[in-house]
């Protein structure tokens, strides 16, 4: 480890975290000290923390603030549970189709990343955060009106009502519009979040660290540097964009395949903004921050659950306790001193 640089030593430590926790848990579940609770939040824990991490990489690494990134989980979330059933008597393998599911809810998101990337990137200023916005809510809205079934002729669509498809008896409606998608088929597991938090962290962790990561933080840095070196704007930065958006759509797929029903409510500005939080009390471009913070916060409500009167002032309280900490320079150093004081005794026992 010694021996290693800085980036591959952290990525690493990144890597040990993620498989640490899930031997824990699974030690845990084994002696029976999960709770159902607790259980049930296992998967959304993975999906959270790949959410925070994608984020991260358009927030902290590229600069731009993207306020509608729910609106691509919903895109992944809901075209990987028509995959997944429309599917279900061709591929009756649930791992292989929870695959199939992830990488084509993943590609769509990519698909709507880039319609979007492309126009916007080009702007400078909030522009980004106004469209992803408007797309999170469209995205929602759209969805509220969208019915899709499946039958032996196939996939129908129709945005009236269930009846208008005019599927066969035996037809199976997918989505049924506000009420959303019903009668989901439950493929993820615990196993399957890690695998893919695992993945995507290797990806990420890769790319900034490529030509292609120091040029999108060159252009976060210095956008008119950047361009005096010859870096194409846009074009990094929409990779780092349909990078993120094809991430938040695989964990979207994952996600969804979790519960028997998913509404598009689920998906709205307030989970977007939830991500938001994850990465700021993380620390804006720390993906170990952004992987911790999405973690403890995820299950933070459920562990205060007992506490019903005052479960969310807690949590409030916690949040704003984190944001002070993260946020001051004091709070910062007094960390560091302490870190350098406990790795100088440590030094001195060996």
């Amino acid at each position: 480890m010694k021996k290693m640089s800085k980036s591959s030593r952290s990525a690493f430590i990144n890597y040990g975290i993620v498989l640490l926790f899930y031997l824990v848990v699974q030690l845990f579940i084994s002696q029976g000290r999960v709770s159902s609770s607790l259980m049930g939040q296992l998967v959304p824990i993975c999906v959270y923390v790949i959410m925070a991490l994608s984020l991260n990489l358009v927030v902290g690494i590229s600069g731009e603030l993207s306020l509608g990134h729910a609106g691509f989980m919903s895109v992944g979330a809901f075209t990987g549970v028509i995959v997944a059933m429309s599917l279900k008597n061709a591929v009756p393998a649930g791992v292989l189709r929870l695959i199939i599911a992830i990488v084509i809810g993943a590609a769509i998101a990519a698909v709507m990343g880039i319609v979007i990337g492309i126009p916007v990137l080009r702007l400078q200023g909030d522009y980004l955060a106004i469209v992803t916005l408007a797309f999170g809510e469209i995205i929602k809205n759209v969805l509220n009106c969208l019915y899709i079934g499946v039958d032996g002729h196939g996939l129908h669509f129709s945005m009236k009502d269930a009846n208008s498809m005019n599927m066969e008896m035996d037809g199976t409606v997918i989505l049924n519009g506000p009420i959303g998608a019903v009668g989901i088929q439950k493929l993820s597991s615990f196993t399957a979040g890690v695998v893919l938090l695992l993945l995507v962290l290797f990806y990420i962790q890769n790319l900034v660290n490529s030509r292609n990561g120091r040029a999108i933080k060159a252009i976060r840095d210095s956008r008119i540097a950047a361009e005096a070196c010859g870096l194409n704007i846009t074009e990094y930065k929409l990779k780092a964009f349909v990078t993120s958006a094809a991430i938040a759509g695989a964990a979207g797929a994952l996600y969804a395949l979790n519960y028997s029903t998913v509404v598009p409510k689920k998906f709205d500005f307030n989970t977007s903004i939830l991500i938001l939080v994850f990465v700021v009390l993380g620390g804006i471009g720390n993906l170990r921050g952004s992987m911790i913070a999405a973690a403890l916060l995820t299950v933070l409500p459920e562990l205060l659950r007992q506490f019903q009167d005052y479960r969310m002032l807690v949590y409030a309280i916690v949040l704003i306790l984190v944001m002070l900490l993260t946020n001051n320079e004091e709070a910062k150093a007094l960390v560091a001193r302490i870190s350098g004081r406990f790795r100088k005794s440590k030094a001195v026992q060996e």
